[in-house]
């Protein structure tokens, strides 16, 4: 019992010893403005250093990752057109696909899948 104690205390001191010895190497010691700037090259930066993220990438992704999950629900549709009843498949299927039309034609009537404007 008493060695089972001391292997825990073993084992639970290590790990902590090892991350105050971590915290304390990892610091930096002297803090620079050059080396802290986005630029290490010795003149201060005329812009910044992140460029403004452009709103239509931003769009058509997101209209890229709705329709790669709605590709993935439409997959398994498949094997279970051989278990169901066709008929039910069969509106089922349409009604998904026909959501799935109206939902590319409201964003291409609204302009969202044009790259320039």
């Amino acid at each position: 019992m008493l060695t089972m104690i001391m292997n825990l205390m073993i084992s639970a001191a290590i790990p902590i010893i090892m991350m105050i010895i971590s915290i304390f190497i990892s610091k930096k010691m002297i803090s620079d403005r050059e080396k802290s700037s986005p630029f290490e090259c010795g003149f201060n930066p005329k812009t910044r250093a992140r460029l403004p993220f452009s709103i239509q990438f931003f769009l058509i992704s997101m209209l890229f990752l709705i329709f790669d999950v709605e590709i993935v629900l439409i997959i398994p549709l498949i094997p279970i057109m051989k278990m169901s009843s066709i008929k039910y498949w069969w509106i089922s299927t349409s009604i998904f696909i026909m959501i799935l039309l109206l939902g590319i034609y409201y964003e291409w009537n609204q302009g969202m899948l044009k790259w320039a404007t």
